[in-house]
């Protein structure tokens, strides 16, 4: 019968309860301690089963901004998060495209509305 090697064990225990630690650290697990597991856009639920899809969106968009407090997180879920980050490179790149000019639509479908209505009065 082959011997267990518990040191061995020991330090892979060790090391795993280490990893969870600095896990634990990481303002993700912090941020999912503070604030109910509630997408702050669309304020759709999470639970265990799909918390993968619950994102940590930074207010002021620096990663490295982490208060203890939580102040500049949000939770929201990963299509929220997107279009946060496509609304910040729309505004870098000025504006979304339907409000450039030139990308104006010009057709007007009731132009001549007023005069057909005023023709019908009389």
């Amino acid at each position: 019968m082959k011997q267990i090697d518990t040191a061995r064990l020991d330090r892979i225990v060790a090391d795993a309860r280490r990893a969870a630690d600095a896990r634990a650290d990481g303002y993700r697990e912090r941020a999912l301690k503070i604030h109910p597991w509630i997408c702050a856009r669309c304020w759709r639920e999470f639970t265990l089963a799909n918390l993968r899809e619950l994102t940590v969106h930074h207010r002021d968009h620096n990663h490295d901004h982490n208060p203890p407090d939580g102040s500049n997180w949000e939770l929201l879920c990963i299509y929220c998060h997107d279009n946060e980050h496509q609304r910040e490179l729309e505004a870098q790149a000025e504006g979304p495209a339907s409000t450039r000019p030139g990308d104006l639509a010009t057709h007007a479908p009731f132009a001549g509305l007023k005069a057909l209505l005023e023709r019908g009065e009389r």
